[in-house]
């Protein structure tokens, strides 16, 4: 069968590390054009790659049939209707869109095509999320009735870039990774508070949430600060029938922003493993799982050829953007609000 020819929109941060290199390594994909305005720094990863100006030049290569959308935020929606429009599947980086009626026109156009439309949620295939779904569905936890999610960073000076000054701040930024795993775990909740709040100095958009998700019986707890020294905790669950502490973040991130390509080595072991508590006060380390974001890629590539379901579809986006949309409000009028 012929690959996957594989358009890439943006060539910063996430195109360079996240995206070129998986679609690379996927068996039946091939990368075949690139858009950016800087093709040097595109041909000293990818020798001789095709780089185009633009998004009609790219969509306008017959050779193109999956384009990923890795510009900034605010053109997500035009550049993925476009591809739609072009009759092109589509993968979109987080966040799908910055409102929900954008959201709801790309998953509306996929629909409408007959093309596949998915968002970049590789954060399912974290080994640490990986191995806290398998301590759920062993029962090692019990019913979970409070879980908190961590992403804080130490970065006291805030960097001059266009993702420091989205609108939504690192709620915006972050928030897709943490919303979309607590829908994985739990579903949709019944409503969000939020807190919100730039504390560093100069800051030109919130660098601190922490965000509530009210459930029966449940409390979701998604909280990101860069203003946290000791940053190292990830997870702190609590069930039942258990505790489970996780500290350290999956190695994948870094290992792709190192330029190593996905799958060699130790790729995807995390050697920091959570201790397990159970309801005697006995504290085991439990053995994490293997992550891999290539995985997303696999079923992606097996979703195009109609061999497989879509591994993130238009419609968990869509909720992810839903909960983006309410804890922003939530933060503005100061009050939860239901969903």
């Amino acid at each position: 069968m012929q690959d996957i020819g594989v358009g890439l929109i943006g060539y910063g941060l996430g195109g360079r590390a996240f995206h070129a290199p998986f679609v690379r390594t996927t068996p039946g994909m091939t990368l075949n054009a690139v858009v950016s305005r800087d093709p040097a720094k595109v041909h000293a990863d990818l020798p001789g790659m095709a780089v185009v100006p633009d998004v009609d030049a790219l969509l306008a290569q017959p050779d193109i049939d999956l384009v990923v959308v890795s510009s900034p935020d605010e053109l997500h929606a035009e550049h993925a209707l476009a591809a739609l429009a072009a009759g092109k599947h589509v993968l979109v980086d987080k966040p799908f869109a910055t409102n929900l009626a954008d959201a709801r026109a790309i998953a509306d156009a996929g629909e409408a095509a007959g093309r596949i439309v998915t968002v970049f949620q590789n954060r399912r295939w974290d080994a640490d999320f990986l191995t806290l779904r398998r301590l759920i569905a062993d029962g090692a936890l019990g019913e979970v009735v409070q879980f908190e999610s961590h992403f804080d960073r130490w970065r006291p000076t805030p960097p001059t870039t266009w993702k420091e000054a989205r609108a939504g701040g690192s709620w915006q930024d972050l928030g897709p990774h943490l919303v979309d795993q607590a829908l994985q775990l739990f579903g949709r909740p019944e409503s969000v508070s939020a807190d919100m709040a730039a504390l560093r100095e100069g800051a030109p958009a919130p660098d601190y949430f922490h965000v509530s998700l009210r459930y029966p019986g449940r409390r979701v707890l998604l909280h990101s600060s860069k203003l946290v020294a000791q940053h190292s905790l990830r997870f702190a669950v609590h069930g039942t029938r258990g505790s489970w502490i996780k500290h350290g973040l999956d190695t994948q991130e870094a290992a792709a922003v190192a330029g190593r390509l996905p799958g060699e080595g130790d790729w995807g072991l995390d050697p920091i493993e959570g201790m397990l508590t159970d309801s005697h006060g006995m504290t085991v380390a439990a053995t994490n799982a293997r992550g891999d974001y290539r995985q997303l890629w696999f079923q992606l590539a097996a979703a195009v050829r109609g061999e497989g379901p879509n591994p993130v579809p238009a419609g968990d986006g869509m909720e992810v953007i839903e909960i983006i949309e309410a804890g922003l409000l939530s933060a503005e009028q100061r009050k939860e609000v239901s969903l």
